[in-house]
């Protein structure tokens, strides 16, 4: 059977369903992609807690993504292969993103000498609130610009976030080993990357 061309609008809107229907039910529905944060956000803002472990042998194999960061840089996960990764889907208007940055930034730089490294996408997000938002909580790693979610879609068919803040922790072969959907504690983050990496908590 051959595929048949499909207009980016199309295939944008077949990954959009697609990732509500693979989202986790009981996490404020959710429904990323579902909502906006110029409307209620209710669906799409996760104020619960939900944390998944992958145990070797079934975790699904991370997309390659690759884009811009906040500040102009162009980022690939595929340049993380070999070390334990940190992917945080936040916003700068989403208020459980503003509890868990704090631990968020200075887990980075505690476990950077351990081969760890944290990366966020910044969903639906105006830059210069975004940048005022990584200083204001004293975020130093960097955050890929995600405006339209098509970093967020790419995981629709592996892992999908299911609501904002979701966290991601890849293993160092690049397999999604753990998911975090809410805000995250320092404690509960940093015992679930000790996990991963093969660290002592």
């Amino acid at each position: 059977m051959s595929r048949q061309p499909v207009p980016a609008r199309i295939a944008i809107g077949a990954a959009v369903a697609a990732l509500v229907g693979l989202a986790t039910a009981g996490c404020d529905s959710g429904q990323i992609a579902a909502d906006v944060p110029q409307s209620s956000g209710q669906s799409f803002v996760s104020h619960s807690y939900e944390s998944t472990f992958y145990p070797v042998g079934h975790r699904p194999a991370a997309p390659a993504v690759s884009g811009t960061t906040l500040t102009g840089q162009r980022l690939s996960l595929d340049s993380y292969r070999g070390k334990t990764v940190v992917l945080n889907f936040w916003g700068s208007w989403c208020d459980p993103c503003r509890l868990e940055a704090p631990a968020l930034g200075t887990l980075a730089r505690q476990l950077q000498p351990d081969g760890v490294r944290f990366v966020g996408v910044d969903i639906r997000d105006e830059p210069d609130s975004a940048l005022a938002f990584m200083q204001n909580f004293n975020v130093s790693y960097p955050s890929l610009n995600d405006p339209n979610d098509e970093i967020a879609l790419e995981f629709h068919s592996t892992v999908p976030p299911a609501a904002i803040p979701t966290t991601l922790i890849i293993d160092r072969s690049g397999r999604i080993a753990a998911r975090i959907v809410g805000a995250s504690s320092y404690a509960e983050l940093k015992d679930l990357v000790a996990k991963v990496a093969g660290l002592k908590s």
